[in-house]
């Protein structure tokens, strides 16, 4: 008989990396991170084995929803600056996500408690759109001027990805996902983070804050390589030939 090449496949042990990323809404770095990171992996050939999952982390809990107040004097407030040097750091930000294609209107931004919009995050999770929800969330926020706190806006957030309205709105009148944001929250803590961006590797690496693309496409080779050799594939030829079975048949 004549031997033959057959056709095989790959069976993966587990199927995907995956890469961890605590943030909060009002983080105008996360943004910022989420875009280079978005081009690191863009650039990474094996992007299509990576799974990004999106944390919930709030910088300031007790934060007020405000509309009314600006950013600016809100920094000014909290951190003791005078509005001018406020002013000065949100242009510096607002040039730094333009570097990265990021529209932001500081001026515009509404002061508002994240709780909620992590919430919406969490049900956003269970329907697999989780990276379409913090891309909603950001772009509210640092470019539309939205206030994030508001469960209509949010709604109209969820809409604009494809969530059900109607099941949204009953999530955000009470208070499921409460657990799960504050699940996040101590998860953060055990990882290390102490702020945001922060991004884990496979539980074994982190890269904390908006680094340039560059570093995050070494962290995804270097983790990726080490979790490729923990999860190999298993080749599997495909089509039938002489065999034995544990019960001694031999065909």
């Amino acid at each position: 008989m004549k031997n033959s090449l057959l056709p095989y496949r790959q069976i993966e042990n587990s199927s995907s990396m995956k890469v961890e990323i605590w943030s909060d809404v009002m983080c105008p770095f996360c943004y910022i991170g989420k875009r280079k990171f978005e081009n690191a992996l863009a650039e990474f050939p094996q992007k299509d084995k990576i799974q990004v999952e999106w944390k919930s982390f709030q910088l300031n809990p007790e934060m007020k929803t405000e509309p009314g107040k600006g950013i600016n004097e809100y920094l000014a407030e909290t951190k003791g600056w005078t509005p001018e040097y406020a002013q000065q750091v949100n242009d510096h930000v607002t040039n730094m996500a333009a570097e990265v294609g990021l529209e932001y209107n500081m001026d515009k931004a509404v002061l508002a408690n994240s709780f909620d919009a992590h919430r919406f995050l969490q049900f956003a999770k269970t329907k697999g759109l989780g990276d379409q929800a913090e891309e909603q969330l950001f772009k509210a926020y640092f470019t539309d001027g939205k206030n994030t706190a508001d469960h209509e806006t949010l709604v109209e957030l969820g809409a604009a990805i494809g969530l059900d309205s109607a099941e949204l709105k009953t999530v955000l009148e009470g208070t499921r996902f409460s657990e799960d944001v504050r699940k996040d929250v101590y998860e953060a803590q055990q990882v290390g983070a102490r702020g945001v961006p922060f991004f884990v590797l496979d539980r074994k690496y982190a890269v904390s804050g908006a680094q340039p693309s560059e570093a995050f496409l070494g962290a995804l080779e270097q983790s990726f390589g080490e979790w490729e050799k923990a999860n190999p594939a298993l080749l599997v030829a495909l089509g039938d030939g002489a065999s034995c079975t544990p019960d001694g048949q031999c065909e």
